[in-house]
């Protein structure tokens, strides 16, 4: 579980990297259930510890018509019931401060969305819980300040803290990655993700519905690899363009297989 793979990131024994994968959002209990299947039969098999991802609610939406969720209770249930199925750590993302403790009654890791990440009452709530806290690194912070985020959840009693890169603002529309980063937040003495779905958004588009560049997933994936990531973040659906949310900017399932595949062979050669 999530709780024994931290030290041994922090130590520098773990032989591979971690992956968290799953759907943008918990759109119901079958495809949950059969994204998680397919994903624990591939990392089972490349020996690569599994994080499930689903968001449970999607607060920040552009347009007043996006899909938000399928209810509260309902999905965290969901979530509930795939880390108890298949074994695995769940995450989910939290936005306001009293949903730490409900979230974390369903599921191992509360993640804190890059546009909160400096909301002190949000951090401090979710390290009380006592759960490992994945705060997402903001697109307009640079890589240095996140030891800010470590702090407060620290000095709040918790030290079970990652931190996740996903990309700097680069124009209106646009994401890069400055890979300087993730070596600079694993000096914070925590084990640092790599989202290579979320990194490849293209924000604010004219339509309100956020674009992507998906071919660029594994490129994003293999850099960060390369120079130290100790796991992704990858969103990932059997059907991304039917996808209730985020779809444009998200891996196959089918692709999933091949991508990891490549990935440990890539942390083979540079451990």
């Amino acid at each position: 579980m999530i709780n024994n793979y931290i030290p041994e990131i922090k130590n520098g024994t773990s032989q591979n990297f971690f992956l968290m994968a799953g759907p943008c959002a918990i759109e119901g209990e079958d495809i949950a259930l059969r994204i998680a299947e397919k994903i624990v039969a591939i990392t089972d098999k490349l020996n690569i510890p599994y994080i499930f991802k689903g968001s449970y609610r999607k607060a920040n939406r552009s347009r007043l018509d996006s899909f938000m969720g399928i209810g509260d209770e309902k999905a965290l249930k969901i979530l509930e019931k795939v880390g108890r199925t298949f074994a695995v750590p769940t995450v989910t993302d939290i936005h306001e401060s009293h949903e730490a403790e409900m979230a974390a009654a369903y599921v191992d890791v509360l993640q804190i969305p890059a546009f909160l990440c400096r909301q002190t009452d949000l951090l401090v709530a979710a390290a009380k819980t006592n759960k490992v806290v994945n705060v997402k690194k903001g697109q307009f912070l640079s890589a240095g300040s996140m030891k800010f985020a470590v702090d407060k959840i620290v000095e709040s009693g918790n030290d079970k803290v990652l931190l996740t890169d996903r990309g700097n603002t680069f124009g209106y529309q646009d994401l890069i990655v400055d890979y300087r980063g993730i070596p600079e937040m694993r000096s914070f003495n925590v084990p640092t993700i790599m989202d290579c779905t979320h990194s490849l958004q293209q924000p604010n588009q004219t339509s309100g519905v956020t674009g992507g560049k998906p071919a660029l997933i594994e490129t994003i994936a293999k850099a960060a690899i390369a120079v130290g990531a100790d796991g992704l973040f990858i969103e990932t659906h059997p059907d991304p363009a039917n996808a209730k949310s985020d779809g444009a900017n998200m891996l196959h399932l089918d692709l999933l297989e091949g991508l990891m595949e490549k990935l440990v062979r890539i942390r083979q050669a540079i451990l």
